[in-house]
């Protein structure tokens, strides 16, 4: 198929089944012995990160020859091209690694500006994602201007108006050794200023449960465009809101992600605010 105009709804149900295919291999790895190594200290890779990757990419170039795909293990193809695929083939692989039953598969469509092609960043709107959760058989999806569902049914961000009694969410990036209190103090003055705060490893499947009303803000440094793309057009299809720290505009490919139900993003901003903004 060549890159002709792809319909978003048309690309939602595309994404859809990619993400479905690839967290069904992720659960026969689930199932039995798999091998892991260590990109880092705290970064891990599995041989079932590299099979499902494997197989989307493999898919999208079956469907796509002439799109491009950015893939968190770099097996993806790079290339000037009107249309590429941000895919996180697990999102979640310590969780995974260790059995703990909280991962994803991420899948997003995005089309480029013109004459952007071949940018090394962002190159246009996100189109269409989806993120599944094979252990619960969850698929968030959205297509722009359509909506967001879970499963196929429409979903919203929570009506919470004060952070005293939000539920919120984050994580802490793979150098957190080296620069903790970049994510250790904010941690703490939101421990303070919200009802409660989860941290449990997957950044996608965090803000697919802000966009359903589950979670009620987010905020985490350093994730990559894999991890956010097709959950930031789910949250904002779904009501909610993602800037950088200071309320700019959202770039997956910068190192902020500040993601709310609208309500609670200034309070969200303003805790954020009283530490010096992190370095790359």
């Amino acid at each position: 198929m060549k890159a002709d105009a792809l319909a978003p709804e048309e690309a939602r149900k595309i994404a859809e089944a990619l993400a479905r295919g690839a967290g069904a291999i992720l659960l026969d790895y689930a199932g039995r012995a798999f091998d892991v190594d260590y990109k880092s200290v705290q970064d891990l890779v599995t041989t079932a990160d590299r099979a499902s990757e494997k197989y989307l990419v493999s898919e999208i170039g079956r469907r796509f020859p002439d799109h491009a795909v950015l893939a968190e293990e770099g097996s993806g193809n790079e290339r000037a091209a009107r249309y590429r695929w941000l895919v996180d083939p697990l999102d979640g692989t310590t969780n995974f690694a260790h059995g703990y039953p909280f991962y994803c598969v991420s899948v997003a469509l995005e089309e480029a500006e013109p004459g952007r092609e071949a940018s090394a960043g962002g190159r246009g709107p996100i189109v269409a994602g989806a993120v599944y959760d094979p252990q619960r058989q969850e698929c968030f999806s959205a297509a722009r201007g359509a909506g967001a569902s879970l499963n196929g049914a429409p979903i919203r961000v929570s009506g919470v108006t004060r952070l005293e009694r939000g539920l919120l969410a984050t994580g802490f990036p793979y150098d957190f050794r080296e620069r903790p209190h970049e994510s250790l103090e904010p941690f703490g003055a939101f421990m303070n200023e919200a009802q409660a705060v989860r941290r449990d490893g997957s950044a996608a499947l965090n803000l697919c449960y802000l966009a359903c009303g589950r979670f009620d803000a987010f905020w985490e440094l350093k994730l990559h465009a894999w991890d956010t793309a097709a959950a930031w057009r789910i949250v904002e299809e779904a009501g909610g809101q993602l800037t950088d720290f200071v309320g700019g505009p959202f770039d997956p490919f910068h190192i902020e992600c500040a993601g709310s139900n609208r309500h609670l993003h200034p309070a969200l901003l303003a805790v954020l605010a009283r530490f010096p903004r992190p370095r790359p």
